[in-house]
């Protein structure tokens, strides 16, 4: 699954396409795609649980830009995109952040 990107030839973003799979989404109720595009929002994006257990959101991300992100599983577990572009330290405790390059 991974993310996928999808430049919009009529206007400059890209719509984005945020997959995890449903091992990485280790059995949680809920997801949200938590990043730089939406300050950082532990509700603002959520994530829509399929029918083979993983979880998928779509967003419309300016092209040309980097973007910090993570997943928020539950209220309490983050975890990172394997298929990430790059990882940069998180200015909070010891983990890093998912980048993903428009």
């Amino acid at each position: 699954m991974g993310i996928r990107k999808q430049f919009l030839k009529s206007r400059p973003v890209c719509k984005v396409t945020f997959n995890l799979p449903e091992k990485e989404g280790d059995g949680a109720p809920v997801a949200h795609v938590v990043g730089e595009f939406n300050g950082w929002s532990t509700s603002a994006t959520p994530m829509k649980r399929l029918k083979n257990g993983a979880f998928s959101a779509t967003v419309e991300l300016e092209k040309g830009r980097s973007y910090q992100f993570r997943y928020l599983l539950g209220q309490s577990h983050w975890e990172n995109d394997p298929e990430a572009d790059d990882y940069l330290p998180s200015p909070f405790g010891d983990s890093q952040n998912s980048v993903i390059r428009l």
